[in-house]
């Protein structure tokens, strides 16, 4: 006997479109993620650029040579800067430099404890917010500072990073990095600098514009001799190695 077979239809059971809104706002989720990755990478492309290519101005250097009509700036390679130097503006700035990953947390904490008035930002935050980022308090700004400052640390050396934070920062009017400020204030480079020259000119940090390295005030003097005793102290117990050959 033949098996008798029936045959079954299935029925199609059509997809209803989502509403308009939903669509919209999945379409613009879609798009702001694209930019949002975009975004993301051109960072990251600018942060690895500069491993090798010395960053030639920054927004905020163009803002005042425009506002002053011109600034005085010169690059030199850390080589080339008397390594008491570079000790001094880490025992100034960051003395736990060569011991953290861009964020000193003990120095976070000690901020909140202190409030509102005591900085806690690290040599590496410095150089973001300096290359790469704006002037001010914002916290848009702030948020972009904490997310790119691991990615620097990742792809640059601490060599590098204090290289260019000395030749990035701000020493004075209308003054930038520190081969302009030992020439600007002591007439000679900045490989020829003395240490009481080196540590009066980390002294004016963070308040370049209204403190002078060659005409110190009691305040000035006192500070600049405990930024020597400091920049002896991270030589002497190994928070130097990470930037010195």
């Amino acid at each position: 006997m033949a098996k008798s077979t029936k045959k079954t239809t299935k029925k199609r059971t059509s997809r209803k479109p989502a509403p308009a809104p939903q669509r919209l706002w999945r379409r613009a989720l879609r798009w702001g993620l694209r930019g949002a990755a975009g975004f993301a990478g051109v960072l990251v492309f600018w942060i690895m650029l500069y491993v090798v290519i010395n960053p030639p101005t920054t927004p905020y250097m163009l803002a005042e040579s425009w506002r002053l009509g011109g600034i005085e700036h010169e690059w030199v390679d850390l080589e080339d800067i008397d390594p008491v130097m570079a000790r001094a503006a880490v025992a100034a700035e960051d003395a736990n430099f060569c011991l953290h990953w861009g964020f000193d947390m003990a120095a976070i904490r000690q901020a909140l404890e202190g409030g509102a008035n005591r900085g806690a930002s690290t040599i590496t935050q410095q150089v973001v917010k300096n290359v790469f980022l704006w002037q001010g308090r914002s916290w848009p700004r702030k948020a972009l500072e904490a997310l790119m400052t691991p990615v620097v640390e990742l792809f640059w050396t601490k060599r590098r990073i204090l290289e260019v934070y000395l030749n990035v920062v701000e020493m004075g009017e209308g003054r930038f990095g520190v081969e302009a400020a030992a020439r600007g204030y002591f007439r000679v480079g900045a490989g020829e600098l003395s240490p009481t020259q080196a540590a009066r000119i980390a002294a004016i940090l963070p308040d370049p514009k209204d403190r002078n390295a060659a005409n110190p005030t009691a305040f000035l003097r006192r500070r600049a001799a405990a930024i020597l005793d400091g920049a002896a102290t991270i030589r002497a117990d190994g928070r130097a190695t990470c930037f010195e050959d």
